[in-house]
């Protein structure tokens, strides 16, 4: 016997949920289900009668509605949202019923007073997607719904959801100033069928070959069109997680979700996975996976979202093969915040079984261990890290006041002191303020140290770049080595090696370095671009080390170093224009900083690196090319470098001179009171701004010389150097400049201005006319 056919129609779907019910009925029970009584029964239930709609079925906090015109299913929508939020205008935001609408026009199957089928489900992948107080209009039924109401909608892209294997166009209602008010009348007949007409008629005179082109740019990605080679492993790109909580401030919480999918991903060697930096440009924007494998170069696509409604996390997320535009799988994963790690696990564990990852024993024993147990620790750690990316000054405060509330929650969390010791090194680099700059140093220290307790690969980062500072290249080689080994698809231990190789030599193999890190985040950050100029800069191809200079510029430099090898390049290459604006920006900066103006002299001395270890070569190259600039040479230019590097010692960090008497601040102080010279070798706007009582102002840079020392005192008498403190090092160079002019009696007080100040001892400040 055959079976009955089922019967099918053609309907407007409206889904609705309200957004954190869980929660809503946590905090308050009585209330909510009155207020939810009250919407039904004055709001929702009356404008879906006067639409002319069916409740199909009610969920405890949802409604699927069947509606035989997108038209009315749509004012009916939008009467609902507008009336609720008007309504609720006075109640406190933590008690607001906020509901997420999605509208589809799609086939359904009839089963009974049930609706089955795509139709329906497309409707409640909109809602789930929408924002709170939002409305999401499929394709179809944006289709049928032109001309007719006056509505503002805006299209956000097509959207990939779950167990549809086409893309859905989705359009937004914009309920913007007095729109959510606004009252939308439907147009007469008569309004639109003219144009419609028309735009019938031209479509048909519209020539085949066009429609031919708009297949053929809809196209799924394709190899030969990659912008980058597509890598032999697994390629992966993971796309901003959307935030779709109630709460638009969990924004940090999503994009650390995200965070941490590419990071565990990354540690992984049988996978090819982009960076955060270069997926996280497409946040907020309406984007196709075919046009961001294309333009990263990879295979595959993650994106998804994240709802947290107070201790409750959903994670929908979705592979797909972007050659051919299918979904690999689709899924949504529900939790507390106390299981978060397993949530994320979960995802990667999909991700690597889908596309045959093979894990190392390694790999697989350290994705076996939780990093915390304590969910508010990660949490706070998340808040941390959404102002560290910002790299600012001011944000690296916050960050850091984040970490250290991680830590008090959890005091054996290695990952909150390796983002801590990561926030105190941005510090000490950023700040003009040179307080700041040695408090870093010295929480930088502290922080490292319990870090490297249980080494995360920030850890080791964070430890191979210290060491290369102080000069300690092969031990910093090491640590990079082993964060590379930890952490292989992390762009940042290629730039850091790279910063190595250039420091001792080997600006070819740096080059290598960069390029490969660029691979894994296709748009670079400054960093990563400075350190490519670099790299070509000392390997005298100035061209390109112009043009990549000239990028990283662009992007608001504020390194004065960038500035002088790009002048260096000119003066290289012979170009004369622009030279003189970039002297000016260069000294604009240093004016800023309290600093000295560009000479070839001051260059030498911090060249994206410790000077005093950096290899010699590249420097002169760069002293070269200033002068063919030319740049103006500067004070005490009678001595080499090497003609007095060579009394100088680097012992982890700590410069020594020899020949001279290294003192602390209290012997500093009986040195001034039995009225030793203090030679103060700091920019002369540094000087004026605090100086060691009747100290004398001879600028390293611009005003120490042989015979500027020589007015000063005499070769056979004391004379005491200083700067700002132990981590600026231009004590350590005046006094050895003396030692190669032949004085014999010289102090270094390595502790300079900042000890003096921390003792309590008074500083004078110098008012110009």
């Amino acid at each position: 016997m055959e079976a009955a056919r089922a019967e099918r129609r053609l309907v407007a779907i409206l889904a609705v949920d309200i957004v954190g019910y869980s929660r809503l009925i946590e905090a308050d029970e009585a209330r909510t289900l009155a207020a939810m009584k009250a919407w039904r029964s004055e709001i929702f239930d009356p404008f879906v009668e006067d639409y002319h709609g069916r409740i199909v079925k009610l969920m405890g906090d949802g409604a699927i509605v069947e509606f035989g015109s997108v038209v009315d299913a749509v004012a009916c929508a939008v009467a609902s949202q507008s009336k609720i939020a008007a309504r609720q205008a006075d109640v406190a935001s933590q008690h607001r019923l906020l509901l997420r609408m999605g509208i589809n026009l799609g086939d359904v199957v009839v089963d009974g007073d049930d609706l089955l089928g795509d139709g329906v489900n497309v409707a409640a992948r909109l809602e789930q997607m929408c924002e709170p107080g939002g409305l999401f209009i499929s394709g179809t039924a944006f289709d049928h719904l032109q001309g007719t109401l006056e509505l503002p909608l805006e299209f956000i892209g097509e959207q990939h959801v779950k167990n549809i294997k086409r893309p859905v166009r989705v359009y937004r209602v914009r309920f913007e100033g007095n729109a959510r008010h606004r009252r939308f009348q439907v147009r007469s007949f008569r309004s639109w069928i003219i144009p419609a007409a028309l735009a019938l008629l031209l479509l048909i005179s519209v020539p085949a070959v066009w429609l031919a082109q708009r297949r053929e740019s809809a196209d799924a990605a394709s190899v030969p069109r990659m912008a980058l080679p597509l890598p032999q492993k697994p390629s992966i790109a993971v796309l901003p997680f959307e935030n779709l909580s109630s709460d638009a401030g969990q924004s940090y919480f999503a994009d650390g979700m995200t965070d941490d999918v590419i990071t565990e991903l990354s540690k992984l060697s049988g996978i090819f996975v982009i960076a955060r930096n270069s997926t996280f440009a497409y946040k907020g924007k309406p984007t196709k996976v075919q046009q961001v494998a294309k333009e990263l170069g990879v295979h595959y696509i993650l994106e998804g979202s994240v709802r947290r409604e107070g201790n409750h996390v959903r994670v929908n997320a979705q592979l797909i093969d972007a050659l051919d535009g299918h979904h690999l799988w689709a899924q949504r994963y529900d939790g507390e915040m106390s299981g978060v790690f397993g949530l994320q696990d979960r995802v990667i564990g999909q991700i690597v079984s889908t596309l045959s990852v093979k894990l190392t024993s390694a790999e697989k024993s350290v994705a076996a261990v939780p990093e915390t147990i304590n969910p508010r620790a990660y949490d706070t750690l998340l808040q941390g890290w959404d102002h560290l990316r910002r790299d600012t000054e001011a944000e690296m405060a916050m960050a850091a006041a984040f970490f250290q509330k991680a830590i008090v929650l959890d005091p054996s969390y290695s990952r909150a002191y390796a983002s801590l010791a990561a926030a105190n090194w941005r510090t000490s680099i950023l700040s003009w303020n040179f307080s700041r700059r040695e408090a870093a140093s010295r929480n930088l220290d502290r922080n490292l140290a319990k870090a490297m307790e249980k080494p995360t690969p920030l850890a080791y980062a964070i430890s191979a770049q210290l060491l290369a500072q102080q000069g300690r290249y092969d031990e910093a080689f090491a640590a990079i080595d082993r964060a590379m080994k930890l952490a292989p698809n992390d762009p940042d231990n290629h730039v850091s090696m790279a910063r190595v190789l250039n420091a001792t030599g080997h600006a070819a193999e740096a080059e290598q370095q960069v390029r490969l890190a660029m691979r894994i985040d296709p748009h670079p950050p400054k960093a990563t671009l400075r350190m490519l100029a670099v790299s070509l800069f000392s390997q005298g191809k100035y061209n390109e080390a112009a043009d990549t200079l000239e990028r990283v510029i662009e992007k608001k430099s504020d390194l004065q170093a960038d500035y002088a090898t790009l002048i260096s390049s000119y003066g290289y290459l012979g170009r004369t224009d622009g030279i003189q604006a970039l002297i000016n920006r260069y000294n604009k900066l240093a004016t800023s900083f309290l600093g000295d103006s560009l000479t070839v002299q001051e260059s030498a001395f911090d060249w994206y690196g410790n000077a005093f270890r950096y290899h010699r070569p590249y420097i002169a190259r760069l002293q070269e090319g200033l002068r063919k600039a030319g740049v103006p040479e500067g004070a005490g230019t009678d001595l080499a470098l090497d003609d007095y590097f060579k009394f100088m010692t680097l012992t982890k960090g700590d410069l020594s001179v020899d020949r001279t008497i290294k003192v602390d601040v209290t012997e500093a102080k009986a040195l001034l009171a039995r009225d030793v010279p203090f030679i103060d070798v700091r920019a002369p706007l540094n000087y004026d701004n605090g100086h060691i009582p009747k100290a004398i102002n001879l600028s390293l840079v611009t005003g120490l010389s042989k015979e500027s020392l020589a007015k000063v005192v005499g070769k056979e008498d004391e004379v005491a150097f200083y700067s700002h403190g132990k981590h600026g090092p231009y004590a350590a160079y005046a006094s050895a400049k003396a030692i190669a002019w032949g004085y014999t009696r010289i102090y270094y007080f390595a502790g300079g201005c900042l000890e003096w100040e921390d003792e309590g001892y008074p500083l004078v400040v110098e008012v110009r006319k």
